[in-house]
This record gives C-alpha cells, sequence and structure tokens, in this order.
C-alpha cells in the first residue's frame, strides 16, 4: 500500500508574511496543502496566491478565536465581544457552551459566511478545519460535516493525532519539551473528542486522512522530528500540520504565539535533505482533492 502524505499550512491570509512563508514551503518545498482564514487580514492576497499556485490544495481554516467575524457581529452576538471580535480560544468556548452562551446557530452561520467569502473569490475548497482545532467541539463538529455536504467539500481533518507519529516527530535540540508536553496534553483532549468522527464523517461520504501529527509539536517542529516522521510514515493517509510564514510587522503586532517558529518552518520544509528523503523513501505528496478522490 502506498504511502501518502499531505504537509498542510494553516493560517494561510493571516499576514503577507506567512502568507509569502507558505508559498515558499510549496513551490520550493514539500508543502502540498493549506487552510486560508476567510477573516484574515491578507485574504486577498491569499486568494492571489493561491491562483498563481494552482498545485496547492486550499481549505478553509474555521475560525471562531481570531479577528472579525465574516458575517458581521450584529449577526453573531454570541461570538464576540465589546470590540465585536472574535476573542474565545477552545477552552473559553466550552465555557460558554456549558453555560448555554453559545448559539450554535451563529456558529453555522459564521461558518457559512466564511465558506461563502472563500468560494466567491473562486477558490473550491478542497477540505475543511478548524483554527485551533475548534471544529472538533461538541456540536460543532455536525455543523462543519453540515456544511461541507451543502458546499460539496469532500474531505475534512479530523484533529485525532496517533501517538505513534506525535512520537517519531519528537525530537531535536531546539524542541521545548516543556511545550510539546503541554500541547500533548491537549492533544490526548481532542483525541477523546475526535474519537468517533472519522466513523461520523464517512457515515456522510465526507473523506478524512488516516492519520494527523503535528499538534503537539505545534511551533516546535524541528528538522531531526520530521526526518524521523518521513522515515517512520505508515501506509495510508498521514496529514503533517504545519505553520510556516515570515515574520512582518503585522504578524509581529498580531495575537498569536507563533512567531519566530514559522521561519524555521519554512527552513525545514524547503530543506533538500527533507525534501531528498520524501523522494528516497517513495512518499506520495498529495492534497485533500485526492483523499476525497479516492475515497
Amino acid at each position: 500500500m502506498t504511502r501518502n502524505l499531505i504537509v498542510n499550512a494553516d493560517d494561510l491570509g493571516w499576514s503577507e508574511g506567512v502568507n509569502r512563508g507558505i508559498l515558499e514551503t510549496h513551490r520550493h518545498g514539500i508543502a502540498t496543502s493549506a487552510s486560508l482564514l476567510a477573516n484574515g487580514a491578507a485574504f486577498a492576497s491569499a486568494v492571489e496566491l493561491a491562483r498563481s499556485a494552482p498545485g496547492l490544495g486550499v481549505g478553509v481554516h474555521l475560525n471562531l478565536s481570531d479577528g472579525a467575524p465574516v458575517a458581521g457581529a450584529a449577526a453573531v452576538p454570541s461570538l464576540v465581544n465589546e470590540r465585536s471580535e472574535f476573542a474565545d480560544g477552545p477552552e473559553g468556548l466550552l465555557l460558554k457552551m456549558a453555560t448555554r452562551g453559545l448559539a450554535l446557530g451563529e456558529v453555522e452561520k459564521e461558518w457559512e459566511a466564511q465558506i461563502r467569502r472563500v468560494r466567491d473569490a473562486g477558490i473550491s475548497p478542497t477540505h475543511l478545519d478548524g483554527h485551533k482545532h475548534v471544529h472538533m467541539l461538541p456540536g460543532l463538529f455536525e455543523i462543519a460535516l453540515r456544511l461541507a455536504k451543502r458546499h460539496g467539500i469532500a474531505a475534512i481533518r479530523v484533529s485525532h493525532e496517533a501517538s505513534q507519529l506525535r512520537s517519531a516527530l519528537s525530537g531535536g535540540a531546539e524542541m521545548r519539551a516543556g511545550v510539546v508536553l503541554k500541547q500533548g496534553v491537549q492533544a490526548r483532549g481532542l483525541k477523546l473528542l475526535a474519537r468517533d468522527a472519522r466513523a461520523r464523517a464517512e457515515r456522510e461520504g465526507i473523506a478524512t486522512a488516516d492519520y494527523l501529527c503535528g499538534i503537539a509539536q505545534t511551533g516546535e517542529l524541528t528538522k531531526e522530528g520530521v526526518a524521523r516522521l518521513l522515515g517512520n510514515l505508515p501506509e495510508g493517509t498521514t496529514e503533517l500540520m504545519c505553520h510556516p510564514g515570515y515574520v512582518d510587522a503585522e504578524l509581529r503586532s498580531s495575537a498569536t504565539r507563533l512567531q519566530d517558529s514559522r521561519e524555521k518552518e519554512v527552513g525545514i520544509f524547503t530543506d533538500a535533505e527533507i525534501r531528498n528523503l520524501v523522494a528516497s523513501q517513495g512518499i506520495r505528496l498529495i492534497d485533500y482533492a485526492f483523499v476525497a478522490s479516492e475515497a
């Protein structure tokens, strides 16, 4: 059986520098896919980038945590703060759910608007995934599946990180073990939420990758870890999520902890040894459109 790899760059549209870094990892590296923020500050240039790189699969990075809503604050009051912006990470959204402060109908309205903005820009999304994996929260995965079917989007990310691949990605002197450990706990929490998500997607006719990795190593990827992953890649299709980009003033001033790590990832995924390892291992680089066609 063939070993397929999707290298998906999250946060396309966050800033001009992030956009340039993602394009670099695709044109001169092994990135095959990207996830576009419909409300990103650099959305317009991300659309131009996508048009210039027809081989790059582009999905929608469903967002409830950063920036302003595409549907407008008045249409989704339970999702925004006093500045009419998203302000809740997954933990805050879970708390809102527990106190009945989150209107699921507003989530669907906002995500519908995000998908429509991407489609109206001339992009046919290859898949859906979630900024900070928000689409895996209780009740929200069903909304994402429903929207995927409504818009003919044939695949979705399931944030169920394979333990053996998380271990393979660990390594390298520059990796901060404490950060990876903390994120590993979060990855295990997502794993519980996602335990039957692939089966639910399959019942709806929505394709998924067989494996996912990169959650615990978000912002902590190393060349050594990626090389070890490539040497231990299982048969089937694996998605490696990543966050490449170039640091610019827009990124520095924005609310993301992923800063210098993005430039490091550009270097990892364009590294000649990594590219050669993909070739020597007989790994097929694909995007989610291929996964859907094989389902």
